[in-house]
């Protein structure tokens, strides 16, 4: 499993912590659901956790990947068993309305092949060339959002 693993926990659940003398750090080796009970969360946020450390437990993809995965209805990756690298970028690009930066194809890419394989040797960045190649031969879809992802609100600084 990957070392820092980012659980994003509110303040309240911060203080239940504190409160029980319990480092954010030694919850990683607990089960969602052990985890879930020492901060009292409900049922979703419990496969919210699950998620996050399932998702970041892949070398190199990171909180915010993970974020986006549960963003989109997914919550493990028994879920996104047999769906390909392309199928889920592009749907990721509908979700967002923007075209996203190549990386995230790449880490797409990493996603599937883990998945298929528990290759824990390869990082999101050895998929460039594979993407690159697919894309010279394929190309996007036509109805591609036309927006880049720099241009959303949650990118923008005000």
């Amino acid at each position: 499993m990957k070392k820092a693993i980012q659980l994003q926990l509110t303040t309240a659940e911060k203080q239940l912590l504190k409160e029980q003398k319990i480092s954010i750090k030694s919850l990683i080796n607990l089960a969602p659901d052990e985890i879930a009970s020492i901060i009292k969360a409900n049922a979703k946020r419990t496969r919210e956790i699950g998620a996050l450390i399932e998702f970041q437990s892949i070398p190199s993809l990171g909180i915010g990947f993970a974020l986006e995965l549960i963003e989109q209805g997914y919550y493990s990756l028994t879920q996104l068993k047999g769906k390909t690298a392309v199928e889920l970028f592009d749907a990721y690009e509908k979700h967002v309305n923007a075209w996203a930066d190549p990386c995230v194809e790449d880490s797409y890419r990493l996603l599937v092949h883990y998945i298929e394989h528990k290759d824990e040797s390869k990082r999101w960045w050895d998929f460039t060339a594979e993407r690159k190649a697919y894309r010279k031969q394929y190309g996007f879809p036509a109805d591609r959002p036309v927006k880049p992802w720099y241009e959303l609100n949650k990118y923008v600084k005000s």
